[in-house]
């Protein structure tokens, strides 16, 4: 977008100063041909490095006015639909300030900025920008932190883990400066080097499915750099923890840097209970219950990233190397197993899994900014993924084995995803355009008293175009692709080529400066998993088996939504409906063969999902107090060959944010999120904590506590399989009422300066390995 640059040079007196905390800024907007006011014009009054400090909106004669400003050296920032964003340097304010006229020029293209509230906020079609505040920048320790204060509709932050989501499931990319980036990546940014917070909830076709995008636009060091650690820990210590280092340093156009995080966990007191149901070829009914004795997980990951950067005024070159690592030695369930009808009839039980697997990867990203407004990217990724499971399930009775299962699957794949993207700005609109294709190839060996081996070759084509346009009030944005997928498995006759047509429409109309609904309708394609199409089966226990399915094919994702957003002082309101329909999608099913219930997976008749969200957030004190609450029904119905299941269940977060000067508390509950698809539901135990915290300088240290109010921590799983039916359990007795501690350590030297974004990251953490167990 095309901005225009005033500068307003104030000269202040010794005796205004003492009136500094009454400055106000005042002025009055018009538009530049006719001279009329604008009115709901959003005025935006940042600090010289673009945080926002406080703002305003324009009334009906387009005047505004901004008080209690502190003397300082400031920008005001001007956006309104259809028009130039407009900014004015303000240096050495000391008093008030009547501004001359304020003339916006009408914007050809008119995409871009569509400012719907007076806050930090602005709107367009496809996204939201946020500029995070002083105050939220000088509490906030890592990007994470800052997220959570920021307090996004539909965006749900897991406060032990800090991994991110949204209701109903779906992918939520992060990036940094348009690069793909992980949650560790976010964790060891800076809060004072992020300019703003770009949160795509409405991604375009270039980011594939992704159901939301958060893009943190961040600046670099021209020289010096930034080093940093976020260490978090329970007591005790072995229990669980999180640690991230991170280090970067600049050279002129170059920038290297690197970041490693680790996450543990070791846990002697977790069990789990489980009652199954068997109809059986004859029509009897067997009931078994196991009955969870404490067992031992312990696990490790490590995630290691190193980049090299160059960037200059034209063109921007980038390589990454990404590794990592997940060691399970232990994940063990032990117990006994009953006979609901006979209690005496029992079996002693024990379920063992080992799990090793590294993944390793290689990203090339070039982005050429051409003459008239066209830029080119090119981004090519290799990925090498390596797997190693190990199960070994027993049944005995009198130290007798009855059943005796050892699974061992070892497997490799690799990857190409290369990618390119054209995009154009025209008088009429904006174009983009782009191709990308992946070819997998995965090559594993599958022991269980005989060995098995499959070769399986997996590609994806995507072709797409998109244009961003605007019709006087109405902001559109219309795409297209076209998908070819293809599927072999060697020495199993299985395969498949199929074209499909990804088509996307999205509309954004703002009724008033607070005010906009927005529409979207799309077609996504779904491909089934590597894991699923193998053509091996595995053993369970003594009445099941696992078994792949290499005949399913892709199939459609119909979604739509409509959103409602209004935002009027310290009150902001988000209501969204979505509803979204598979026909044939690839879910579970059972059945009996040769004495044996195996499970597998087939296109089924279809799943449908409809979701009502509703977001709450209020700031009653200014940014001393954030009150955040968010509720949610989710409406399943999910249809298969033989069996159809219809479930709700409503969804709830409450969140409160406070923070004094140096100090900070938090207080987040968060309910039970059960997904359904197939025959299973799957719900998450209810995450509540509390925390305080004190900030001084680079440095933060706080202390808090997980699941201040129950006796234990739980996981359910639900199967309404008429032949095979089951409720699980699983319990963790050692994260309930546990105490945990964070410290975090940030600094940084050197100039900065805004770095390039890169448009564009791929990359392929699917080992392709089918595991089976309860």
């Amino acid at each position: 977008m095309k901005k225009m640059i005033v500068t307003c040079v104030l000269l202040g007196s010794a005796i205004a100063t003492a009136f500094s905390q009454h400055i106000e800024l005042k002025g009055v907007v018009r538009e530049v041909q006719s001279n009329e006011p604008l009115a709901f014009v959003n005025i935006v009054l940042q600090t010289p490095d673009s945080a926002f400090v406080t703002g305003a909106v324009s009334d009906d004669n387009g005047r505004f006015a901004i008080p209690k400003i502190k003397p300082g050296n400031y920008r005001l920032a001007l956006s309104f639909m259809g028009y130039k964003t407009l900014y004015i340097e303000v240096a050495g304010l000391t008093k008030n300030l009547a501004l001359p006229d304020i003339l916006m020029e009408e914007e050809a293209v008119g995409l871009d900025a569509v400012t719907v509230t007076a806050s930090a906020t602005t709107s367009w079609i496809d996204r939201k920008l946020i500029f995070p505040t002083e105050r939220q920048i000088n509490v906030s320790s890592n990007g994470i932190d800052l997220l959570q204060q920021l307090m996004l509709s539909r965006i749900l932050v897991n406060p032990m883990t800090r991994e991110v989501s949204i209701p109903g499931g779906g992918e939520v990319q992060l990036r940094i400066n348009g690069v793909r980036a992980e949650v560790n990546d976010i964790v060891a940014l800076q809060p004072k080097d992020i300019i703003r917070v770009e949160y795509h909830d409405n991604p375009g076709l270039r980011y594939g499915n992704a159901e939301a995008v958060i893009d943190y636009i961040v600046r670099r060091h021209e020289t010096g750099g930034n080093m940093g650690m976020n260490l978090r820990n329970t007591l005790p210590l072995k229990t669980w923890g999180e640690h991230n280092l991170n280090g970067r340093v600049s050279h002129k156009k170059s920038e290297f840097s690197a970041n490693y995080r680790l996450h543990h966990s070791n846990i002697n007191s977790m069990w789990r209970d489980n009652e199954e149901n068997f109809l059986l070829p004859d029509g009897a009914v067997l009931q078994r219950r196991e009955a969870g004795e404490p067992s031992h997980r312990q696990f490790a990951t490590n995630h290691l990233n190193m980049a090299y950067n160059y960037l200059n005024e034209k063109r921007m070159f980038s390589a990454t190397f990404r590794y990592s690592n997940l060691n399970q030695p232990y994940f063990d369930f032990i117990g006994r197993l009953y006979n609901i009808a006979a209690p005496n009839d029992y079996v002693q039980m024990v379920d063992r899994t080992k799990e090793n697997n590294h993944n390793r990867a290689l990203d090339l990203y070039y982005q050429e900014n051409l003459k008239n407004d066209q830029t080119l990217v090119v981004n090519v990724v290799g990925t090498y993924n390596g797997a190693e499971n190990t199960r070994m399930y027993q049944e005995s009775r009198e130290n007798q084995l009855l059943t005796d299962i050892n699974n061992i699957v070892s497997g490799n794949k690799y990857s190409l995803i290369g990618e390119g993207i054209y995009e154009k700005k025209l008088s009429a609109g904006s174009l983009s355009a782009g191709l990308r294709h992946t070819q997998s190839h995965s090559d594993n060996t599958y022991r269980n008293g005989h060995a098995s081996n499959t070769e399986m070759q997996q590609g994806e084509t995507f072709f797409f175009g998109e244009w961003k346009g605007r019709l006087e009030k109405l902001d559109y944005m219309l795409g297209a692709g076209v998908t070819r997928s293809s599927f072999r498995q060697e020495n199993a006759g299985s395969e498949y080529s199929y074209y499909t047509f990804n088509p996307r429409l999205s509309l954004f109309y703002p009724l008033s400066g607070q005010f906009s609904v927005r529409l979207k309708a799309s077609v996504d394609n779904q491909s089934p998993s590597l894991s699923s199409l193998s053509a091996v089966e595995q053993s369970i226990d003594s009445l099941q088996i696992q078994r792949g399915n290499p005949d399913l094919k892709p199939f459609h994702r119909y979604q739509s939504e409509l959103n409602l957003e209004w935002k009027k002082g310290i009150f902001y309101v988000n209501l969204q409906g979505r509803y979204q329909y598979e026909p044939s999608s690839i879910m579970e099913e059972k059945f009996w063969e040769g004495g044996k219930i195996v499970q597998t997976w087939n296109n089924q008749q279809s799943w449908q999902c409809l979701n009502t969200m509703l977001t709450l957030r209020a700031s009653p004190f200014k940014e001393y107090l954030q009150i955040f609450l968010f509720g949610s029904l989710h409406h399943y119905v999910s249809h298969g060959n033989s069996y159809r299941h219809v479930y709700s269940h409503p969804y709830y977060l409450f969140q409160l944010n406070g923070n004094y000067r140096n100090l900070t508390a938090s207080f987040v509950w968060q309910g039970s999120w059960p997904q359904v698809r197939g025959e299973t539901m799957t719900g998450l135990h209810p995450i509540h904590l509390f925390s305080l915290g004190y900030k001084y300088r680079d440095m933060k240290l706080e202390a808090g506590i997980y699941f201040p109010f129950v006796n234990d921590f739980r996981m359910s799983t639900e199967n309404w399989s008429k032949y095979a039916s089951y409720r699980r359990v699983e319990y963790n007795n050692s994260l309930y009422r546990t105490i945990f501690l964070t410290y975090s350590w940030n600094f940084s030297f050197g100039r900065k300066y805004q770095s390039g974004q890169k448009r564009l990251n791929n990359a392929d953490e699917d080992a392709g390995v089918m595991k089976a167990g309860k």
